[in-house]
């Protein structure tokens, strides 16, 4: 190996890893990975079996992990865009997701709560949730872009009226939706053994990606979030990038929201995705993005989302009690604060330049 070769691997090795973005996340990563290997190497374990339409399913804490973790990574995309743009996060998306999965199931239902057959395609189910979720995304968009009022508190508006609202939608009821290809989305693919959601989530990572290379999407949004004014005088709107941010993360609630209702082919307005706000939030910062906006790292948010479930996993596997998930979870948060600070990251860096001087001086 040439000296170069030796002093670049010397870099990488130093104080640049603690710079980089994906450090957090997949230290976080490692570290859960460990733990469960040590506290209980069982953690890993992956059995094939036979769902009760006797097609075979892959099951055990990792594909939990791969099936929860995916419907969090897709929130976690609409997530990062509205924090890099705003400056805020939407506190909302479980109230939504409520929504949109009660819109499905009216359109899929139609007056009958309980069908016996579709009264729908479930692509025409899913499309209305769409227009309606972007819709409430909109709204909370108008109220932070042009309004000029604090995302958590606009967002707020949604957070406290939504599950209502999803309840008005079915009239108080609890529809139940019989048909199997409908269990399809929140379940396996007849003779696919790995989760749906894991394979939407994948679906969305890909487009999310290209839009981001093939378009400005990207570059508008990281302008807005650094210097609002700048990128105003640079010709961009910024009013309008936030307003398309919340509309971006509502079209990711109508996904999140098939899939969730796709589980047990009905709804629970009090419960389902309770607190999965939180979760998405947690892995933006999981991701290493500052919660204030600007600059983004999206590959790193949807690796958060799926270290937070590792984490949840984690907790479920060690009899936390549901109750007590938050708790856990704030001190994850705590950390990640204190670890974004600029101090704890120059902490890191010095440790790192000074790794790599000790290994100078041993060659």
């Amino acid at each position: 190996m040439s000296q170069d070769m030796k002093i670049q691997t010397r870099k990488v090795k130093g104080g640049s890893i603690f710079r980089n973005q994906i450090f957090i996340p997949v230290a976080a990563l490692l570290l859960l990975a460990l733990f469960n290997l040590i506290a209980d190497p069982s953690f890993y374990k992956i059995t094939l079996g036979y769902n009760s339409t006797g097609d075979p399913v892959l099951s055990g804490y990792l594909m939990t992990i791969l099936d929860y973790g995916s419907e969090l990574a897709i929130l976690a995309i609409g997530m990062t865009l509205v924090t890099a743009a705003s400056g805020g996060q939407d506190i909302s998306v479980g109230a939504a997701i409520a929504i949109a999965g009660s819109v499905i199931l009216r359109v899929l239902c139609g007056h009958d709560s309980r069908p016996e057959t579709l009264q729908a395609p479930i692509i025409v189910a899913f499309l209305v949730a769409c227009v309606v979720a972007m819709l409430f995304g909109a709204f909370n968009g108008a109220l932070v872009a042009y309004f000029k009022i604090q995302p958590m508190v606009a967002t707020l508006i949604l957070f406290t009226a939504g599950r209502s609202i999803a309840a008005w939608i079915n009239n108080n009821e609890l529809p139940i939706i019989s048909d199997p290809s409908f269990a399809i989305y929140g379940g396996f693919i007849p003779g696919v053994p790995i989760p749906t959601p894991f394979f939407i989530a994948m679906v969305c990572v890909i487009i999310t990606m290209l839009a981001l290379k093939f378009t400005n999407l990207g570059l508008y949004t990281q302008a807005v979030g650094i210097n609002e004014s700048s990128s105003k005088l640079n010709g961009l709107n910024p009013a309008f990038i936030k307003f398309l941010s919340f509309v971006l993360l509502g079209l990711c609630v109508a996904v999140a929201g098939l899939i969730k209702v796709s589980r047990l082919s009905s709804i629970n307005y009090s419960v389902i995705a309770k607190d999965i706000e939180m979760d998405a939030i947690l892995a933006v910062a999981l991701g290493g993005n500052s919660l204030g906006g600007g600059k983004f790292n999206m590959l790193a948010s949807i690796l958060g989302a799926y270290v937070i479930q590792f984490l949840t996993t984690t907790l479920y596997k060690f009899n936390v009690q549901s109750d007590a998930l938050p708790a856990y979870k704030a001190v994850v948060v705590i950390a990640l604060v204190v670890m974004s600070t600029p101090k704890a990251r120059e902490f890191m860096s010095n440790i790192g330049k000074k790794l790599k001087s000790k290994e100078r001086s041993v060659a």
